[in-house]
């Protein structure tokens, strides 16, 4: 456990201090309730590559809660994709309030979105961990 932690730990610094290339990291409002649970965070870009996101997310059962930031690296220029397409990794850290298991959450995710007008896209987030619930939602360019 220390070792993931460690390891996880390492990909968000190289994450944080990395601006080699020039994506599309912005501001997003992100809404999902197809997956795992609903969620909903809002990105605050740090760089040209980077955000981070106060995140907030339940299961269907309202029996999980998840207070967690998030942060986020973009791949879209690496990876040669177009405007209307992210594609990006992170990690999240935070509190997690379930029955009779409360305590810090953490969590790796991977996730995408493709735009279909200026504002509008949908994405699609997968992760690990006990602060990762993913799915399939919609987001907002704000």
């Amino acid at each position: 456990m220390k070792k993931l932690f460690t390891a996880m730990t390492l990909v968000v610094a190289m994450s944080f201090t990395s601006n080699v290339v020039f994506a599309q990291a912005a501001k997003h409002l992100n809404v999902g309730g197809l997956g795992t649970g609903l969620y909903a965070s809002i990105e605050f870009p740090l760089g040209s590559t980077i955000t981070i996101a106060p995140q907030f997310a339940t299961d269907y059962n309202f029996d999980k809660f998840i207070i967690s930031a998030k942060g986020n690296f973009y791949f879209d220029d690496i990876f040669g994709v177009g405007d209307a397409w992210d594609v990006y990794a992170g990690a999240n850290v935070g509190w997690r309030l379930e029955t009779n298991n409360d305590g810090a959450a953490w969590g790796i995710q991977i996730g995408g979105r493709w735009f279909w007008s200026d504002k509008w896209g949908i994405n699609g987030e997968f992760g690990g961990g006990s602060g990762v619930l993913g799915g399939v939602g919609v987001t907002m360019k704000m």
